[in-house]
């Protein structure tokens, strides 16, 4: 995985955005739902990298004790540094780990944060339809 895919995942998914709050060498992915009449909603995060290919990570929010499976599967997943390390996995992404693997633990973490959000900010987003196929 390189920086422009990861790039390209996180901003795939519904209210997406990328900020850069601790300067231009660290991007955070951030979610954030849109209230009609133009107000908002706090952003929240769910990812955030140095998306510098010599020292190439992510941080991503895990369920628990998927956290500790993962982290003793995979030399590559750490607790996040810096961060809640119950709640965060840091993911060095040296190419030991599968993109589809990467992906799926993005895809996870976004789908963690937008679970906490209320259900008109999901509502908003469209996440009640992920995952769950055609009704």
């Amino acid at each position: 995985m390189d920086p422009t895919t990861l790039r390209t995942i996180c901003l795939s998914f519904p209210g997406a955005f990328e900020d850069f709050p601790f300067g231009p060498e660290m991007s955070v992915f951030k979610v954030r739902s849109h209230i009609s009449g133009g107000a908002r909603h706090e952003a929240k995060l769910f990812a955030l990298s140095t998306m510098d290919p010599a020292d190439f990570f992510v941080n991503l929010k895990c369920e628990p004790s998927l956290a500790v499976q993962l982290r003793a599967a995979h030399a590559a997943i750490t607790g996040a540094w810096h961060m809640n390390k119950t709640h965060w996995n840091g993911v060095r992404l040296d190419g030991s780990l599968p993109d589809d693997m990467v992906r799926d633990m993005v895809e996870d973490s976004y789908d963690l944060v937008v679970a906490t959000l209320s259900r008109k900010q999901q509502e908003q987003l469209g996440w009640a339809r992920l995952g769950r196929g055609v009704e």
